[in-house]
């Protein structure tokens, strides 16, 4: 499929699902039996990369992009490759999908590489290397769908390199006016919100 035909797919709803479901090959046309497949993969996905094999070392987008493939890949055919259309929720505008190469090279470069693998950090450390990485990762929305997912994915992977399991993200949802709060403190590099939110995500384990 050529480059053209991936930013083209990106734009377009599933006949039939009156502009609710994205277009996909399982020809899915209700959001609840969509949310239902995206779960039954994600947890392979999970069993995949926590439990029947090696956690990696290095996060890198790379990676990201190949979980996301795998995750999203028997669905949508742009699963795994960056968004080619740009995103907002309500009036607050994720990265421009132009800017998104040069933003997960900066990713890699500053965070990902300088805080991954998460060994031998403290409690402290561990989760304010959490909160930069999830929070940076939202910001470019790399994915045209997927990315809050794929965003706790890498955080329990963090959770796990530190010997901890995955972590229990409730409080995020049901808080979501101040989580998304904690997101957008990130524009201005202030952590420190969503450091409150991923040591809730510890201690409720």
């Amino acid at each position: 499929m050529s480059k053209y035909e991936l930013t083209e797919s990106q734009t377009r709803y599933q006949p039939g699902s009156n502009d609710q479901v994205l277009a996909n090959t399982l020809g899915i046309t209700d959001p609840a039996d969509m949310d239902e497949a995206e779960l039954a993969l994600l947890e392979k996905l999970y069993q995949h990369v926590l439990l029947d094999q090696p956690l990696p070392d290095v996060l890198s987008s790379p990676l990201i992009k190949s979980w996301h493939r795998q995750w999203l890949g028997a669905i949508y055919p742009w699963a795994g490759e960056e968004r080619s259309v740009n995103l907002s929720k309500g009036d607050f505008h994720f990265a421009a999908a132009s800017q998104i190469p040069n933003l997960l090279h900066k990713l890699d470069r500053d965070y990902l590489s300088q805080l991954t693998p998460c060994t031998e950090l403290t409690d402290e450390t561990l989760i304010k290397a959490i909160a930069e990485v999830h929070v940076e990762f939202i910001l470019i929305h790399p994915f045209r769908e997927g990315n809050g997912r794929i965003a706790r994915l890498i955080a329990d992977v963090m959770a796990s390199q530190a010997g901890y399991g995955t972590l229990d993200y409730s409080p995020w949802d049901e808080n979501k006016a101040d989580y998304f709060a904690a997101i957008q403190a990130g524009l201005d590099m202030n952590y420190k919100p969503m450091m409150h939110w991923v040591e809730q995500a510890f201690n409720t384990q």
